[in-house]
């Protein structure tokens, strides 16, 4: 069972499973059904048990996530995490995407840039009684991050970080373009990389602007927020 840790994971009312058990198992059948043989073998060994909603990380905030954990026979657990995919905000400038689901141009995107993928990366989508539908994009739940102390680092290992994640975002570039013309477009003068730092400063600017904006608007009482979560 998971355990409910409101207001991060709220487990379901029975309630609200036996209204929708159909439509999740519908949910999960799909999923599965987009996934390669040689997985559907693997994910076949598994069954749900149960379920519960999780909240999101900043990148995704205010969208739909469900974790799932399934169980094999000599219960061994598997944790999935169905998260919600909303509308390519390039769709705006670019017209419509090549993907009618949502979820499935996520996936295409990270198997496309990636070098080493999810195994259980894959798509779903869950229709409720009342005709709406939201689209998922399901990934195994690693609950743990890591990332580097920026103000701990000194000159020369902030220009060598800053390098290895030039090199990563190089490469998926590379995987999802044209390598060859993205060389001829960056030039060999530095006008992109002028470009791309003074960008970075003015995101920089925009973020501590926007956190201030929050944190008045707490302040204030405009909006409510439960602190040291």
């Amino acid at each position: 069972m998971i355990v409910a840790d409101p207001p991060l994971i709220v487990r379901p009312t029975p309630q609200e499973l036996d209204a929708e058990l159909d439509r999740i198992a519908a949910s999960v059948e799909e999923y599965r059904a987009g996934l390669g043989r040689d997985r559907q073998l693997i994910f076949d060994r598994y069954s749900v048990v149960d379920l519960a909603h999780k909240v999101v990380g900043v990148g995704s905030v205010g969208t739909l996530c469900w974790v799932v954990l399934l169980e094999s026979g000599d219960g061994e657990p598997l944790f999935l995490q169905f998260k919600e995919a909303t509308t390519s905000v390039l769709e705006a400038h670019l017209g419509l995407s090549e993907f009618p689901h949502s979820g499935q141009r996520v996936v295409e995107g990270q198997q496309l840039v990636q070098a080493a993928s999810d195994v259980f990366l894959g798509w779903a989508r869950f229709s409720r009684r009342d005709g709406t539908s939201t689209d998922f994009y399901v990934r195994q739940l690693w609950d743990g991050k890591a990332s580097v102390d920026i103000p701990a680092l000194g000159p020369k290992r902030l220009a060598r970080y800053a390098r290895f994640c030039g090199l990563v975002l190089a490469r998926a570039h590379a995987r999802s373009g044209d390598a060859a013309m993205i060389s001829g477009y960056l030039g060999e003068d530095d006008a992109f990389d002028r470009a791309v730092a003074q960008f970075a400063v003015a995101y920089a600017e925009r973020n501590r602007s926007d956190h201030a904006r929050l944190t008045d608007a707490v302040r204030d009482g405009e909006l409510e927020a439960l602190p040291d979560l």
